[in-house]
């Protein structure tokens, strides 16, 4: 995220307002430039990763798919044989397999969603880019020329300046706001942690019960076909 927040400040400037506050705005302009040029890299680079990401996540998703598959296949097995118990484990099986195809197709739309901003957040700043470097050598140019009013410039410069304090007490605060947001999750969590092991217990027993129905709902089905 600090790499896309980087992107958005880039993407926000104003070249015209930087050129006033720069004191050598040639040289201003050249590390926009390659700050631009940078951060395009940075983030055509995330891109690819985000994409790769993506296919990766959408791979284990289809391996537990077809593992539950597998194992409702084998519970089905153990039931025409009589065994019981290994068509409970089985269907354990499938149960931890499910769940886990779930928590991966969450991920895949997190990470679909991650990539699309990252994807708009690259072609915007390629297009910021071309059009500041097309500007570079006029505004270049200008700034010469603006040299020769001297000194009232120079103090016009050092006068506006002054706001840029205005975005570092904007970022103290927002340093201290996160502090306290991570203080608040910390006494969450450690709320969280001491009630884990009942709900443990709790979910175990609803876990085999719902193993439990779907054994019963196998045989059913099983006896009916037969």
């Amino acid at each position: 995220m600090a790499l896309l927040e980087r992107v958005s400040t880039l993407l926000r400037a104003n070249v015209n307002d930087l050129i006033d506050k720069a004191e050598d705005p040639e040289k201003m302009l050249k590390q926009l430039l390659l700050d631009m040029e940078n951060q395009l890299l940075q983030v055509k680079t995330q891109v690819a990763i985000a994409i790769a990401d993506q296919h990766l996540l959408e791979g284990k998703r289809k391996e537990h798919d077809e593992a539950a598959e597998s194992w409702q296949r084998k519970a089905e097995l153990a039931v025409s044989k009589g065994q019981d118990d290994l068509a409970r484990a089985a269907l354990d099986r499938r149960l931890s397999h499910q769940q886990l195809s779930a928590g991966f197709a969450q991920q895949i739309e997190d990470q679909r969603v991650e990539a699309e901003l990252m994807r708009s957040n690259y072609n915007k700043l390629q297009q910021k880019l071309k059009e500041t470097e097309a500007r570079c050598e006029l505004l270049i140019a200008q700034q010469r020329r603006a040299r020769a009013v001297g000194k009232a410039n120079t103090a016009r410069s050092e006068v506006e300046s002054k706001s840029f304090t205005q975005p570092i007490d904007r970022m103290r605060m927002k340093v201290m706001g996160s502090e306290a947001e991570n203080a608040a999750a910390r006494a969450l969590l450690d709320d969280d942690l001491a009630a884990d092991s009942l709900d443990d217990r709790f979910r175990k027993l609803e876990r085999e019960d719902k193993i439990e129905s779907l054994l019963s709902d196998l045989k059913s089905r099983q006896t009916r076909s037969a």
